[in-house]
């Protein structure tokens, strides 16, 4: 048994244990929340790497150009936007450790991407390009900021990592509206849709059938497996839905839905 699957069962015990003063609903509620909280809590060190790296380049690179005040600023700048972004992330964290919920507010989901492009880009590094496309007409929806910055790192710099040679990540926004009820795919309602893609190595299917599962990693030891299963987490926690499309040799297309808030009222 996981030590994960132990402590739910552990909870689960002693909540039947102290005399029916919780609810069915209390219980279930408190087992998932503890599943979640530790499939999120295993990624944590992934994230706060992620951040920390950009954090480094930004100094690194101040260093590099000392005697350009006016790069400096601005490395020092981005640095000090990863601290922040980072401090709000652990706070997010522990707020859902402690049982409060996620701190999900209306957001213009092209105003959140457009502040992240500068963080993004020194995540990706010099080699790589990230374009934004950002749609028009896009609904306002339902966003965890500190959990959205993280995630879409995540998916920038697993995009980067399948482009050793350099490339392009396209970042684009667009209202979706689902029609159907396919199986694995969303509900029908409208959605903000934003779609990270790239041009890298892809996965075959075999790959992409266990891409979403916690510590599966095609990265051997540089990788924690976590990236892609904190994404999945995060999209569950504010009510959307991520897909992922792959080819190999031809690249990755990574959609998150986000719902409107009246699709959660």
């Amino acid at each position: 048994m996981t030590e994960m699957a132990f402590r739910a069962d552990l909870l689960q015990s002693q909540a039947e244990a102290s005399g029916g003063t919780q609810t069915a609903k209390q219980k279930e509620s408190a087992i998932r929340r503890l599943a979640s909280l530790g499939e999120m809590t295993g990624g944590i060190a992934h994230d706060l790497r992620n951040i920390l790296a950009i954090v480094e380049s930004g100094l690194r690179l101040a260093e590099r150009k000392a005697d350009q005040p006016e790069s400096v600023r601005a490395f020092i700048a981005a640095a000090r936007e990863g601290v922040d972004r980072g401090v709000e992330l652990i706070s997010q964290l522990l707020a859902f450790a402690d049982d409060r919920e996620p701190d999900l507010q209306v957001r213009d989901l092209n105003e959140l991407v457009s502040s992240s492009g500068p963080f993004l880009r020194y995540g990706a590094g010099p080699s790589i390009r990230v374009r934004l496309a950002l749609g028009s007409d896009i609904p306002r929806c339902l966003i965890d900021q500190a959990l959205f910055d993280a995630a879409v790192l995540n998916l920038v710099l697993n995009a980067r990592d399948a482009m050793p040679g350099g490339g392009e990540i396209w970042i684009g926004t667009e209202r979706l509206v689902a029609t159907n009820c396919a199986q694995g795919g969303p509900a029908p309602g409208t959605y903000a849709r934003l779609r990270v893609k790239d041009h890298g190595c892809g996965m075959p299917q075999e790959v992409l059938q266990k891409v979403l599962d916690p510590f599966f990693t095609t990265k051997g030891e540089n990788g924690t497996g976590m990236g892609l299963a904190q994404v999945r987490t995060f999209m569950q926690m504010v009510g959307g839905h991520l897909s992922i499309a792959s080819e190999r040799g031809t690249g990755t297309t990574v959609d998150l839905l986000f719902p409107l808030p009246e699709a959660v009222t």
